[in-house]
């Protein structure tokens, strides 16, 4: 292996300079470090210390921004672009955006990363040399998982990026830096490869791990649920032929809720008296 590498830091000699910048050597192999990519003066003879990338036109190329994400070194990236055809690109503080390739992204595109999602990578290269992002693995991810306190409260509020998706569910990272696990049971809806979700502590673990449920408290249910029942009520003109006497195939079909939340959540409506129910009917109050 060379010493010219993309996604490393190295030490190079500053050989000679051009219109446009210096050309850096290593006694074998020479890189561009374009002015644009300057942070200090230098001359020819120099040694300095920079980060090697690949340019637009996919030469290796040098800046004297280090960041904190490299080869074998992991750290957070905001995605900030997404090509259906190649992946999605990730700023890790240079000028030159990294790409995570399509094949390390989940086979379904709605669960891919969204722009100003966030991924934990480092940094590898191909057969070819070319420069990717490179997704944590479980293993990386647990070597840097902090211990959740054992006082830690459950319904406590967390809050963090999703680094994994399986079919039973999602793993989060904290931001505390605690590794959590969100059952498929315990959320409406699959969260994307790198979305920022909160959710509430359900279970602390014995290895320092959380069980996190991403739905809200049944009081908080409930009155989204019944925001749901009025809103449908509403747009039906004031009057729907379901009250808590339809059946639970109806409910689930119409509402998407059980009959026990469908009736909590009308319950709710009839006590705030917003709706009454006539012989297996429910109207909205504003008809009588």
């Amino acid at each position: 292996m060379t010493k010219i590498q993309a996604g490393t830091v190295v030490e190079l000699e500053v050989e000679r300079e051009a219109d446009f910048g210096f050309f850096l050597t290593d006694g074998s192999e020479d890189v561009l470090l374009h002015n644009n990519e300057l942070e200090e003066e230098i001359e020819i003879g120099n040694t300095v210390h920079v980060f090697l990338y690949h340019d637009k036109q996919g030469r290796i190329s040098a800046t004297m921004t280090i960041p904190d994400i490299q080869a074998g070194i992991y750290g957070w990236a905001e995605v900030v672009n997404v090509k259906s055809d190649l992946g999605v690109f990730a700023n890790i503080g240079i000028s030159k955006d990294i790409l995570v390739s399509v094949d390390d992204l989940p086979s379904l595109k709605h669960l891919w990363p969204a722009v100003g999602d966030k991924l934990y990578i480092s940094l590898k290269t191909d057969r070819y040399g070319r420069l990717f992002g490179k997704l944590a693995t479980e293993d990386i991810i647990q070597e840097i998982a902090v211990q959740a306190p054992e006082k830690a409260r459950r319904n406590k509020s967390v809050e963090g990026h999703v680094y994994r998706l399986l079919k039973v569910g999602s793993f989060m990272m904290s931001t505390e830096g605690y590794r959590c696990f969100i059952h498929e049971t315990q959320r409406k809806e699959e969260p994307r490869l790198g979305e920022y979700v909160e959710g509430r502590v359900i279970d602390i673990k014995e290895d320092g791990s959380l069980n996190v449920s991403l739905l809200p408290f049944k009081q908080e249910k409930m009155a989204d649920d019944s925001q749901v029942i009025y809103n449908y009520l509403v747009n039906r003109g004031g009057v729907m032929p379901y009250s808590d006497k339809s059946t639970p195939e109806d409910i689930q079909f119409h509402f998407g809720l059980s009959k026990g939340a469908f009736k909590r959540a009308l319950g709710k409506l009839m006590k705030e008296e917003k709706v009454y129910q006539e012989e297996g009917w429910t109207y909205s109050s504003d008809r009588k």
